[in-house]
């Protein structure tokens, strides 16, 4: 992550500064923080993990919608992410948006770049939203997950796990931690 010391800018500045503009970009407190290219095993493992919460999303029967990263979820007025991989429920997003308003749950696939604002700022930023009840961090390396989950009182419950169920309630999504990965 290269994060550049311009002018402060809001959300919707950004969002329009943002458009069609090469490379990949997230809004941190303001400021402008471009992200580094993927390594094969990042790739792999977000194409791994839309294909196994689309078919969760499939067996469940339920409206829910999976988006691989490209949308923007706006965590305040001038922060805002992209994560890897999104889970939303109900109608889906127009066509033409590029933000997701209320995501269910959030995914990130870490790397030694991303592992401190993974943990840090991008986990107390998707928690800050009310819709967000689970936050993935993946570790293409260990073959983990990282399942933070909002508990009943509001506190966030971690779990770490590399293999078995998982099932993520709500909104009720269930598959295997081996699917998020790619075969070895």
């Amino acid at each position: 992550m290269i994060e550049h010391s311009a002018n402060r800018m809001t959300v919707d500045a950004f969002l329009g500064w943002a458009a069609g503009r090469e490379g990949r970009w997230e809004l941190e407190d303001g400021r402008l923080v471009e992200k580094a290219p993927e390594r094969s095993a990042h790739a792999e493992t977000k194409t791994q993990a839309t294909l196994a919460f689309r078919n969760a999303i499939r067996r469940s029967g339920l409206p829910c919608h999976v988006m691989p990263d490209g949308a923007t979820v706006r965590i305040g007025p001038d922060t805002a992410f992209e994560p890897d991989v999104l889970v939303y429920c109900g109608p889906r997003t127009p066509r033409d948006a590029v933000e997701v308003a209320d995501p269910t749950v959030v995914i990130e696939v870490i790397s030694e770049g991303t592992a401190e604002r993974d943990h840090g700022v991008k986990r107390s930023g998707y928690f800050s939203l009310p819709s967000v009840m689970h936050y993935l961090i993946l570790d293409p390396e260990r073959r983990a997950v990282i399942h933070h989950r909002r508990a009943a009182a509001g506190e966030i419950a971690t779990l770490e796990l590399t293999e078995g169920p998982l099932r993520l309630d709500p909104p009720g999504l269930a598959f295997f931690v081996e699917e998020l990965f790619a075969p070895k």
